[in-house]
């Protein structure tokens, strides 16, 4: 077997790579600077104009280089390029084919994130498009590996991530040493004082005032916020659009009450810059009495339970999920009213009968599982059940001319022993040493002593008697203001002896206020409980 061995010319044509090295020979280059501040402190604007004016020289001596913009963020952090517009317009215009160069100043400049700065390194250079970075002296268009850009990236990305980390230690210092910083624009009802120190809008403080009181009188959030509209009230950015969201921020807000409750949220980490709500994964402090508050902190506080109250839920329906506590602002029997059998809570129902309505209340469980549970709840007709609680409040208020004289005899007997017997027991004291003081004059005076000898006795009583006397005109004087209270005391006593009450019509917020529960003992009899335990029997008619 023979073989044959053939000679081949092989040519090796190079690649023609379409950079900016080459492209340079035919026209010139586009070339965009990129520059960013990532705060707006006085040294860093100087910065960021100077970043400026020097790309914009050195691009224009260039002859080979045309100008095709200055892209700057100023106040804007790297780490991520969503709110980084000028970037972003950069990035496009690049997409476009209407820049052929980026310069920028150094890595950090361009991302403070290695992933983004890579990724968007990979995207221009694929669009044929270079980044040259000064500081580091690479041009991503002619280097043979990522490494580099990687690495510088990476220590770009540290740099932040520490910075970060010692601004989350500065605040947490001031958070602990009671430093409060305000929101003003957010925040209704207060402005910053001339000494740096919250002081209160008073306009702006009768509307939170408004809030809080009505909501405590029982209206709902969509109430208020519908009510406060409705008289042209402004939010604390000036607008007269009230949600019920915005009320129920102020209505939470501790700041109202003069306390300050510090890092309610927190950054999750600097690279999303993601704030969350702080629920127990970061100490939280709270400052009491900082400032003046605008509401007293017992009506913040009710409130505080009232929201609580409204908010919980515990199911009572098998069959319509109806939920206890689930608030109705329009109808106060829905949270009172409640079977005295089973102790479950009524529920009101409209029939319709022959074309007409009636409007009645039944026990939830009587409508749910019928007698089986509870054989005996009665259904109340609505207009009835109105009556015989309006009965009782005006009894209940009938009963105030016994409780006043009760109360004025009570106040009156301890304002009469009130240091009666600190003076009684003074007096007499008084009266035995000048008793004493006799006695040993009389006793010098018969010889049977000699004076010089007594002198420490009678200093001794001088002294006694100097600091009783104090002490008695300091007890007349306190008297002296029982009977001023007492003056004050008799004249509203007397007032709520002689103002009369009686209500006609069913109020709803008067009921929320006044009653704490109502049973429904049988078909005929209701028990009214008030607000205080006082209990009022009455009957449906």
């Amino acid at each position: 077997m023979r073989i044959v061995s053939t000679a081949s010319n092989v040519t090796i044509i190079p690649a023609k790579v379409q950079t900016e090295i080459n492209r340079d020979k035919y026209h010139q280059l586009r070339v965009a600077a990129y520059c960013r501040v990532s705060t707006e402190q006085e040294e860093q604007q100087n910065s960021y104009q100077v970043q400026i004016a020097y790309y914009t020289d050195l691009i224009n001596r260039k002859k080979e280089w045309t100008l095709a913009g200055i892209f700057a963020d100023e106040g804007i952090s790297g780490t991520q390029t969503k709110k980084r517009t000028e970037f972003n317009r950069m990035i496009r215009m690049c997409r476009n084919k209407k820049i052929d160069l980026v310069i920028t100043k150094s890595i950090s400049r361009f991302a403070r994130n290695t992933v983004d700065c890579l990724e968007y390194v990979r995207q221009l250079k694929d669009l044929g498009i270079g980044v040259i970075f000064e500081k580091e002296n690479i041009n991503t268009m002619t280097m043979t590996s990522e490494f580099m850009i990687a690495l510088y990236g990476s220590f770009a990305q540290a740099e932040s991530e520490s910075i970060s980390k010692n601004v989350s230690w500065g605040k947490e210092k001031a958070y602990r040493e009671g430093k409060v910083q305000f929101q003003y624009k957010y925040l209704l009802g207060y402005k910053k004082g001339a000494d740096g120190k919250p002081e209160i809008v008073p306009e702006e403080a009768e509307t939170v005032k408004l809030i809080f009181n009505m909501y405590l009188d029982g209206y709902t959030l969509l109430n208020i916020a519908d009510t406060l509209m409705a008289q042209g009230r402004r939010t604390a950015t000036g607008k007269n659009i009230w949600s019920k969201g915005e009320v129920q921020r102020i209505l939470k807000n501790e700041k109202y009450v003069g306390d300050a409750l510090l890092q309610k949220s927190f950054t999750v980490d600097c690279i999303t810059h993601k704030v969350v709500k702080n629920n127990g994964e970061r100490p939280m402090y709270l400052v009491t009495d900082h400032h003046t508050p605008i509401v007293d902190r017992d009506t913040f506080n009710r409130v505080q339970q009232e929201l609580a109250r409204r908010t919980s839920k515990r199911k009572i329906s098998d069959k319509t999920k109806t939920e206890q506590g689930k608030y109705s602002g329009k109808y106060a029997l829905s949270e009172l009213l409640i079977c005295g059998h089973c102790g479950t809570p009524y529920r009101r129902r409209v029939w319709s009968r022959n074309g007409k309505k009636q409007v009645v209340w039944r026990c939830i469980s009587r409508l749910e599982h019928g007698k089986k549970y509870c054989p005996d709840s009665p259904t109340i007709k609505e207009e009835q059940l109105h009556k015989a609680i309006i009965w009782a409040i005006n009894n209940y208020y009938s009963c105030r001319n016994d409780i006043a004289r009760i109360l004025k005899a009570n106040i009156g007997s301890v304002l009469e022993c009130q240091g009666q017997e600190e003076i009684l027991a003074a007096g007499k004291r008084l009266r035995e040493i000048d008793q004493a003081r006799n006695d040993l004059v009389n006793l010098i005076a018969s010889g049977g002593c000699d004076e010089d000898k007594l002198d420490s006795e009678f200093e001794k009583l001088y002294a006694e008697e100097q600091q009783l006397s104090e002490r008695l005109e300091n007890l007349k004087l306190q008297n002296k203001t029982s009977e001023g209270t007492q003056a004050k005391l008799d004249e509203i006593m007397d007032m709520i002896e002689h103002e009369k009450f009686e209500l006609e019509t069913f109020d709803n917020v008067l009921i929320r206020k006044l009653i704490e529960c109502i049973k429904v003992l049988s078909k005929t009899e209701i028990l009214v409980i008030f607000k205080g335990g006082y209990e009022v029997r009455t009957e449906i008619e």
